[in-house]
């Protein structure tokens, strides 16, 4: 079993930043995916960013140039650094990890709220 408990949300002002941390524990292997979500009220829960084990990263294209994901590997977490945030930002993220030692897993944390105003 995988815990992730996320931090780091909070209320900001356009163009201000936040930066996400979640922090992973429990039966973690060692090659894995961790990454955020956010799922706007009335949306589908939309991938935000993700990063692997080796360090290979995604973005989706609405944050591209702004957000940057990152992970500290010996202690499980993974980061994610918003700069230039606007309010269409705003929503509840989530982090999220996905392995494959035992056959597909995937955990997901409760989420962070990011609010943005305008």
């Amino acid at each position: 079993q995988v815990q992730l408990v996320e931090s780091g949300g909070g209320l900001v002002q356009a163009g201000g930043s936040l930066r996400l941390s979640c922090v992973a524990s429990g039966s973690i292997f060692s090659i894995n995916t961790m990454g955020w979500y956010r799922q706007p009220p009335g949306k589908q829960r939309e991938p935000v960013a993700a990063i692997t084990s080796g360090g290979s990263t995604t973005y989706a294209d609405s944050v591209k140039g702004r957000f940057t994901i990152s992970r500290d590997n010996a202690k499980n977490t993974v980061f994610l650094q918003m700069n230039n945030l606007q309010p269409e930002d705003t929503t509840v993220y989530y982090c999220n990890l996905e392995q494959y030692g035992l056959g597909r897993r995937v955990y997901w944390g409760q989420g962070t709220q990011v609010t943005v105003s305008s």
